[in-house]
């Protein structure tokens, strides 16, 4: 009988976890990039070898890609998809120990250095219930719906929205 209650829970968690995986299918970063994006032309004629942080080229250039990747389109078969994305938060609106708005990233230290990611590989995450004790940095799973929708912050410019119906850590 014991054998009966072990093989019901492993069949009733694995139906379980393909029924999750069905209802939010995992997003990975890259499907946020059009696939016929290509930000490399704008950089022609710079020489990034031969420029040291001192030269007022590296400026010039730090502020060209700044406007490439704040202006980098986004992927509009995703707009309205409910998905499941792992990633990096960084608070935005804290209320004592909780986070209602925040930008996932796809790197830890993406936008806390400079320069910030393209406007696809950032997204605004909004929360209707504050989340408890979410940290910078820390690597979630985020859930929800997602949405086309581009967002300036201190930290770069998202491309995408995501309105969270859950979080957990990854």
């Amino acid at each position: 009988m014991r054998w009966l209650v072990v093989v019901v829970g492993l069949w009733t968690g694995l139906w379980g976890a393909t029924a999750h995986a069905q209802t939010w299918p995992e997003m990975k970063w890259e499907a946020l990039v059009p696939s016929d994006w290509d930000p490399t032309p704008a950089f022609k004629g710079f020489d990034l070898s031969r420029l040291s942080d001192a030269d007022p080229q590296a400026d010039q250039l730090l502020k060209k890609m700044r406007e490439v990747w704040d202006a980098a389109p986004t992927n509009p078969k995703l707009n309205g998809r409910r998905i499941r994305i792992a990633g990096f938060p960084i608070p935005l609106e804290r209320q004592g120990d909780q986070v209602k708005t925040f930008l996932l990233v796809p790197y830890f230290g993406a936008c806390i250095h400079s320069p910030p990611p393209p406007a696809n590989q950032i997204i605004h995450a909004r929360s209707a219930t504050g989340l408890k004790g979410l940290k910078m940095m820390q690597p979630i799973w985020v859930f929800g719906t997602l949405q086309i929708e581009r967002n300036p912050s201190d930290w770069g410019v998202a491309g995408y929205a995501l309105r969270v119906e859950r979080v957990q850590p990854h």
